[in-house]
């Protein structure tokens, strides 16, 4: 039991739920934060009990910002943790988060759950998470739930959306106009999904390059094409790059990589 469980199995000050399985992801990405002057921005605050958690295992340095719709939420104000009034989903408010807040370091989307709500607070916010920071979006079973405007495969879900972040962060290696390299590709650097979390690690990414070091083990001298190898490898590149563009399966790949490594 690590020390964020272990502080919500005593908890005797202000409310809070969550499921179990999430106190081993959060010291899994946070512990490398605790005991430096870091801002920690947590959207939801209901209760406000894990915002006193917050402060507990980060320590004194942490400033926490609390977000909620909810007025009665600025009660739960104290040393060190801050909450601001507003929807997660409103544009013009999430800019003015940054505005209080300023850089943040870590960033806990545990709000209203609607797909709605926690698409837009990622566009509008993972922005301003610094280098090397973390954002993470829980409670995203609700990409199943109907009433939260989830379901299976579900268009516009959150975690239909997050599984999009994939192709972003290999759009480096790319060879079609419909995925292009953005902020995103430069700034993110994992994902993790699990159950009902998804984690996002922020870290300066260049563009990849490969390289190769030590002595070869055999002859890697390639072959030469003969004439009728190089009309197959014609025919198989412009059949694939055919087939890739529309999206179908590609034909014969084995044999197009045997003929690539020849000259």
């Amino acid at each position: 039991m690590n020390q964020l469980e272990q502080y919500f199995e005593q908890n005797q000050q202000r409310l809070m739920h969550k499921y179990q399985h999430y106190f081993d992801i959060y010291d899994r990405y946070f512990n490398r934060f605790k005991n430096r002057p870091i801002t920690i921005v947590e959207i939801g605050v209901s209760h406000g009990g894990s915002l006193q958690m917050w402060k507990e295992y980060f320590g004194t340095q942490a400033i926490i910002w609390g977000i909620d719709i909810d007025p009665r939420c600025k009660s739960m104000e104290e040393e060190n943790i801050h909450v601001l009034i507003g929807s997660q989903e409103d544009p013009a408010f999430l800019k003015t988060v940054y505005e209080q807040t300023g850089p943040i370091d870590i960033l806990i989307d545990d709000g209203g759950h609607t797909q709605e709500q926690q698409r837009t607070s990622f566009e509008h916010l993972f922005q301003h998470i610094q280098p090397n920071g973390v954002y993470l979006c829980e409670d995203t079973h609700t990409s199943y739930w109907n009433i939260y405007g989830g379901g299976h495969k579900r268009q516009g879900s959150f975690t239909e959306y997050a599984k999009n972040l994939i192709d972003l962060i290999n759009a480096h290696h790319t060879e079609q106009t419909s995925l292009q390299v953005n902020e995103f590709t430069k700034t993110a650097n994992t994902i993790h999904f699990y159950d009902s979390v998804i984690v996002i690690e922020k870290q300066p990414r260049p563009t990849p390059k490969p390289k190769m070091t030590g002595k070869p083990s055999f002859d890697a001298t390639p072959s030469q094409k003969n004439l009728v190898e190089k009309l197959e490898m014609h025919f198989l590149l412009k059949t694939n790059k055919l087939l890739q563009s529309i999206g179908l399966r590609g034909y014969a790949i084995n044999r197009m990589i045997d003929l690539c490594s020849k000259k």
